[in-house]
């Protein structure tokens, strides 16, 4: 490797290397010939600017009082061999707004058409809000970091920056079963923090994982994940308006795959607060676009109650999953009945199969689980061949938008049109539910939108997204 190096003392104790390495000579480079800044270590205040390109080697932190800025439109690489990956610590910060048109993207070092999920670490934000453990550590970072505050709300306020137009691609990786680090994983972060206009896509786990806090965030999209798209744990207690999620056939994670899995902790123990975050506005496009079969038999349920959770998901449409909603465990299923800290109401569910629409764990009765949700939501069988597709295109969804039977991950459009122009689901959204009301969430949600599901007639995903990475020239 022909290098030169450029060396710049960022701290008086700490050393950061950034050198502009050729990448002439080694195969696994992006694009070959690219200048590549490296990051490496912790790091001081810096701005990262889209005339250069960079590279995350190793773990990177921004610790406890710095901040890194990021220009729109800059390209940060994750490294594959070193696990490249980027920790935004306690008290540190990044602003990362970029816009519509200069997003700003990280993503695999890899050459082009060779980019696969789990190729570097992803995004790890890391907080001080509340949560429902003691001292946890944050999955997949070795030394282990600490995140969030229990029996203490001091911090729930607490910004870790701006991340705005920024997509995260193949990040990810399962280091050991249950240790892993998502595409942006979140612990113990607060509402002060502005995330808008994220997507995720070809992760090695998850796509966005909250662990407590209380962070909101509006426009995510969560694209061919590995495993789940919406993991919320540990008592995380902010909202999401506006998502999206997009399953390709063909990855599926062996813990089970699903659009939304949802505990309390990790395990059934009663603490506080409770996993109450609030969802609504969400559009689901599960594996299987017509009939009940799918070519991964590690896809799950569209909706994973667990472990005492109480989330709330409302206005939104899921179609595509081999299982509709289960509720695991008594004191799920009593969260929603019983104690009313969570709501499952006004959503759409399209399964492919009224046999496999409704599922329970032990000690809950699957009929009581189906009952629930009838009460709240509607219900139908999806189409099972290619002349019942109205079912879709009657609710105002574009079945083009599933991936087709065989269809290789790098064949689905770079740039959908997701906007819903007719069909049921441009009107019937229901806002006036006394979730709405509670505080840090009255003021957050747009509730003078008509319709149910992510999209209404704006394609609010033009311009700034990217669905075939894998291809994608930087």
């Amino acid at each position: 490797m022909k290098t030169t190096n450029r060396f710049f003392t960022l701290a008086a104790t700490v050393a950061v290397m950034l050198s502009a390495c050729k990448k002439d000579d080694e195969s696994n480079g992006p694009g070959g010939s690219s200048d590549l800044i490296e990051l490496t270590g912790d790091l001081d205040n810096m701005v990262l600017t889209a005339d250069k390109k960079y590279i995350l080697k190793n773990q990177v932190f921004v610790r406890d009082g710095k901040t890194l800025t990021i220009e729109p439109g800059t390209v940060i690489f994750g490294d594959k061999r070193t696990r490249g990956t980027l920790v935004i610590d306690k008290g540190g910060s990044m602003i990362a707004d970029g816009t519509v048109d200069k997003p700003i993207v990280f993503t695999s070092n890899q050459e082009v058409g060779v980019r696969d999920r789990g190729d570097w670490g992803g995004l790890v934000i890391i907080g001080r809000a509340n949560v429902n453990q003691n001292n946890p550590a944050i999955e997949g970072i070795t030394p282990e970091v600490n995140f969030g505050t229990t029996n203490s709300t001091a911090h729930d306020n607490e910004s870790s920056g701006t991340y705005r137009y920024l997509r995260v691609e193949f990040g990810g990786i399962e280091l050991t079963p249950n240790n892993e680090t998502n595409s942006i994983t979140m612990g113990g972060v607060g509402r002060g923090t502005v995330m808008e206009y994220n997507m995720v896509s070809f992760g090695g786990d998850d796509g966005f994982e909250w662990f407590g806090g209380t962070v909101d965030g509006k426009y995510f999209i969560s694209h061919a994940m590995w495993d789940d798209d919406f993991d919320c744990d540990y008592g995380w207690s902010g909202n999401v308006q506006y998502g999206l999620v997009v399953r390709y056939p063909g990855f599926a994670d062996q813990s089970e795959s699903n659009a939304f899995e949802c505990d309390n902790g990790p395990n059934d123990n009663d603490v506080q607060p409770y996993t109450t975050g609030t969802f609504s506005n969400v559009t689901v496009f599960g594996p299987i676009r017509v009939g009940d079969r799918v070519s991964n038999n590690n896809f799950a349920h569209a909706i994973d109650l667990r472990r005492r959770t109480a989330v709330t998901i409302t206005n939104s449409v899921f179609a595509g999953y081999p299982r509709g909603i289960r509720m695991n465990q008594p004191s799920v299923y009593e969260n929603y009945t019983l104690h009313n800290r969570g709501v499952l109401t006004n959503n759409i569910m399209v399964y492919p199969s009224a046999a496999n629409a409704y599922r329970a764990g032990s000690g809950v009765d699957v009929s009581d689980v189906q009952a629930y949700w009838e009460a709240n939501n509607t219900s139908t069988v999806g189409p099972q061949t290619e002349s019942e597709l109205s079912i879709y295109t009657n609710l105002g969804l574009n079945p083009s938008l599933f991936y087709g039977p065989g269809q290789l991950a790098s064949a689905y459009p770079s740039n959908p049109d997701f906007s819903v122009g007719s069909g049921s689901l441009t009107t019937g959204a229901d806002f006036s539910h006394a979730k709405f009301s509670e505080p840090n969430r009255s003021s957050f949600f747009d509730t003078n939108v008509n319709f149910i599901g992510g999209f209404g007639s704006t394609n609010w995903a033009a311009g700034w997204t990217e669905f075939d990475p894998v291809d994608r020239v930087y």
